[in-house]
């Protein structure tokens, strides 16, 4: 198997592929995608091969550059032409995520940049710049780590929802990275992880990642959050996001508002563990952020031999939900915790 040096999205720069570990197919099955055709990779992104914001910021970058060299084109106005349609291409893959469009744009930012160049030394730049963000990405999500972790203490037990551990960034993840660099750190810190409705990203990939870390891990289904805060010692909640309003308020994995929701009655503290390309400062509110609609196929029959729920049934399938600022205790970002009013 290809080695992916313990991370979740790699750039081959050999064989010129984007190379992912295909998370629908875990925990039972480990299979690494090389990709290098555009419509592979947008299939990705939106049937949640890649997944995470980061991991998927990052994994477009990977793909423009390597869309870039793939490119026969050789007159540079249809060359950049040719990207300036896949970098549009790629966009339409996923609504929610605001790291899918800053990774897109940081690339187009770049194209430009080197636009009176030769088409070659624009293929080179863009080359240098997804290695670039795949290398920032990593170090960003150990600093989360490391503010995180200062706030844990030997024994501590954490709650998290969906996944945002390494296999949502390329290593060391958002909201698990404070449990990872707190193990580096010589503190034994265990994880509640809620399995995350409908497709249990909770329960196949937090718990899969953990477990293969050596970290004690507990899964529960969604609605037995109240029962672990009335009957658990909880340090605190963390969680990731995949986009925060200019007030603070966040869009995550469906669920998430109703954890935040329980944590403000029972008192436990509600972080949201995230980089700064997450905020969006063009988006005032959490009202303005895009919810994305998904299959109620998920709902009906993806886990069960037969389907679930009656054919005349309908479904309601909104992927993520919005958590209002209020109801924040922090954002653990590279640069530090961030308190409210997160406004100013």
């Amino acid at each position: 198997m290809y080695d992916m040096h313990g991370e979740t999205v790699h750039y081959d720069t050999e064989t010129n592929r984007l190379m992912l570990i295909d998370q629908t197919l875990l925990p039972n099955k480990t299979e690494i995608l090389a990709l290098y055709q555009k419509e592979d990779m947008h299939r990705a992104i939106k049937i949640l091969q890649v997944r995470g914001a980061p991991a998927i910021g990052v994994a477009a970058a990977i793909g423009l550059s390597v869309l870039a060299n793939e490119s026969k084109e050789t007159e540079k106005e249809k060359f950049l032409a040719e990207f300036e349609a896949n970098a549009a291409y790629l966009k339409t893959a996923r609504p929610t995520a605001v790291n899918l469009f800053w990774a897109i744009d940081e690339m187009c930012k770049t194209l430009n940049a080197y636009r009176a160049q030769s088409v070659e030394e624009i293929k080179t730049a863009l080359t240098e710049k997804a290695l670039a963000m795949h290398k920032e990405d990593a170090e960003v999500c150990h600093k989360i780590g490391e503010y995180g972790a200062a706030l844990l203490e030997d024994g501590d037990a954490v709650l998290t929802h969906c996944n945002a551990g390494r296999l949502a960034t390329v290593k060391y993840g958002t909201a698990l990275a404070p449990v990872y660099v707190a193990k580096e750190e010589g503190k034994n810190v265990s994880v509640y992880a809620d399995e995350t409705r409908p497709l249990l990203q909770g329960a196949r990939l937090t718990a899969y990642e953990l477990t293969e870390a050596g970290i004690q891990t507990t899964v529960l289904c969604d609605n037995m959050a109240s029962y672990l805060m009335a009957h658990k010692k909880l340090k605190a909640v963390f969680v990731g996001c995949d986009r925060v309003a200019a007030n603070g308020d966040t869009a995550n994995k469906i669920g998430t508002s109703g954890v935040a929701i329980l944590a403000k009655h029972y008192g436990v503290p509600f972080y949201v563990c995230a980089p700064f390309s997450t905020i969006d400062r063009n988006t005032p509110t959490g009202k303005e952020i895009p919810i994305e609609q998904r299959d109620g196929e998920e709902l009906r029959s993806m886990w069960y031999r037969d389907a679930m729920i009656p054919e005349t049934a309908e479904t309601l399938n909104p992927a993520f939900d919005v958590t209002p600022h209020e109801l924040i205790t922090g954002f653990i970002t590279e640069k530090g915790i961030l308190q409210p009013p997160f406004a100013e």
